[in-house]
């Protein structure tokens, strides 16, 4: 599944108005860096507008909008604006799906784990569980060094 979505931002700056935008594949980012970027930035930059500059300042100042969405980035899109967070935790839910259901089927030769709706729901609750208590353990191990 892809997930692209055009951004972009309406301002105006020494009288002119300016729209600014940028196509965005999400999938590219979050497989990267596990979030979204930086979205003021990227649009600036694809629209050679300065990070140093007041034109940025004033870019900073407003929202931006999101069309032209594809892939379940769309249920995340109301009147324009994305809900980051929401679709950030929803994508990592779906890959680590797709992972779990690639384990089952390889090991268990469960071809379709969404047949067995209870099994996949324990089996991504293991999962977060194991995450959390891997994040706490780091916290913990963290914070015992200083």
């Amino acid at each position: 599944m892809k997930n692209i979505i055009t951004a972009s931002i309406t301002f105006d700056f020494k009288g002119k108005r300016y729209t600014p935008s940028i196509e965005v594949a999400l999938d590219t980012y979050m497989q990267s860096i596990g979030k979204l970027p930086d979205l003021h930035g990227l649009i600036a930059a694809q629209n050679n507008i300065s990070i140093y500059s007041y034109e940025y300042e004033m870019m900073l100042a407003e929202d931006i909008s999101f069309t032209n969405a594809q892939g379940m980035v769309a249920e995340y899109i109301v009147d324009g604006m994305l809900n980051n967070e929401a679709f950030e935790s929803a994508w990592q839910e779906h890959e680590t799906l797709q992972e779990i259901r690639t384990i089952v089927e390889k090991n268990m030769g469960i071809n379709d784990l969404q047949q067995h709706p209870e099994f996949e729901k324990t089996l991504l609750e293991i999962y977060k569980s194991a995450l959390k208590k891997h994040a706490t353990k780091e916290i913990t191990e963290t914070d015992s060094f200083f």
